[in-house]
């Protein structure tokens, strides 16, 4: 058992958050000894489920739904499986998304290493857009496809 304290620490997360999660209903079946809430292993899965469905952009009401189906039993498999088939498609997108913006963040670093070296942007601007060192121009590509 751990408390909210260790809990917060655990996860990075203030107990204020813990007690806004328990108060919707996401900890069903937490234990309170004396009035203090006591997180078992049931609860610390549920929070890495909790946070992993926060991170991929589900809402606090979308993740009670799913917790509700939890505590329905088996019968909510394809419901289940269905949220997470989408959040996985989002989560697939804004991977790519952030792929493109780092590939853009790639490129711009070795063009100012070599805007260093050569002391102006002259050079590099005879380069653009399509006469970069290979590895380079795909990165440069990739970056500026829309």
């Amino acid at each position: 058992m751990y408390t909210i304290g260790q809990v917060s620490e655990m996860f990075y997360l203030p107990i204020s958050t813990l007690r806004y999660y328990d108060k919707e209903g996401l900890f069903p079946d937490m234990q309170r000894i004396s009035g203090i809430r006591k997180f078992d292993d049931k609860e610390i899965e549920a929070l890495r489920v909790i946070e992993c469905l926060k991170k991929s952009g589900l809402e606090i009401k979308d993740i009670k739904q799913f917790m509700e189906w939890c505590s329905e039993g088996s019968s909510t498999y394809p419901q289940r499986r269905e949220l997470f088939l989408r959040q996985k498609e989002t989560v697939e997108k804004e991977i790519q998304r952030m792929e493109k913006v780092l590939d853009m963040i790639r490129f711009k670093c070795w063009y100012y290493e070599q805007a260093m070296k050569d002391g102006n942007e002259d050079r590099l601007h005879e380069m653009l857009p399509d006469r970069l060192p290979e590895e380079i121009q795909e990165l440069y590509d990739h970056a500026h496809v829309v």
